[in-house]
């Protein structure tokens, strides 16, 4: 994708649309006529009590379970629709501790048709070193996969997730369990992406905190978003209050 400069909150050149999400588990309704006008350049926080439908509406739109409704991707300079490219970051992946493989094994396997077993390839380890170093995680290049923190592997997948750079990023929940020094971290590299990257990015959060200090957009789900805007104007409204209750700071962590 184009390296673009663009400021938090702009659309860019690219817009994309969810249309009347559905998605049902046999006559039991879990997401209903979910419609987002998802902007490029800027992050849009999904918040929700437990069993609101946040992960899945992420499983949704990576088409991993099956549902109702669209979502359209189109370049707007071409004024045309396009193939939306996702790059997703789970809450976790289940790694064994004693597993020998290292992050340039697990970051080569999913780049390269060469069988990482094989051999290592001098121009493949440049060009994950390189994809790592956009996100502070160089150094981590012959670690092996099991002896990573949380937030050493959530920067490991957030490079996998934007190689090649996606059109939407979805986050779900990335920083669960990661101290803070990690967290911090990981918000930087997010703010390295919407001041240097035409994409859209979607993460679910429960941290209040964060969603306040980062969030541009905030939509407020409960099976059907039932408040969207700014998050001083969603984290202050009487549907915020109904589903947490008056205590915002009960609600962290």
């Amino acid at each position: 994708m184009e390296k673009l400069k663009i400021g938090a909150g702009a659309c860019g050149f690219h817009c994309i649309k969810v249309k009347d999400f559905s998605v049902r588990a046999g006559s039991t309704m879990l997401l209903e006529h979910i419609n987002l006008h998802i902007h490029c350049g800027r992050l849009t926080v999904i918040i929700g009590r437990n069993g609101a439908g946040k992960s899945t509406l992420i499983k949704a739109m990576l088409g991993e379970i099956h549902h109702e409704g669209t979502i359209e991707f189109r370049d707007i300079k071409q004024n045309a629709i396009r193939r939306l490219q996702i790059g997703y970051v789970p809450q976790y992946l289940n790694i064994d501790k004693n597993t020998p493989a290292s992050v340039y094994d697990m970051f080569a396997a999913y780049i390269s048709k060469i069988p990482v077993c094989l051999y290592q390839s001098k121009r493949v380890y440049k060009q994950v070193k390189e994809r790592l170093s956009l996100f502070a995680a160089q150094d981590l290049i012959d670690k092996q996969v099991g002896d990573l923190s949380g937030g050493e592997l959530q920067r490991v997948l957030l490079s996998i997730a934007c190689t090649p750079v996606p059109n939407l990023l979805l986050l779900d929940e990335p920083v669960s369990g990661i101290d803070r020094n990690g967290i911090e971290l990981f918000y930087k590299n997010i703010e390295m992406l919407k001041r240097n990257y035409d994409l859209a990015m979607i993460l679910v959060s429960h941290d209040l905190e964060f969603v306040e200090k980062y969030a541009d957009y905030v939509i407020l789900l409960d099976k059907t978003i039932i408040r969207e805007g700014t998050p001083d104007k969603v984290l202050s409204s009487r549907e915020f209050k109904e589903v947490f209750g008056s205590s915002k700071t009960a609600w962290v962590g």
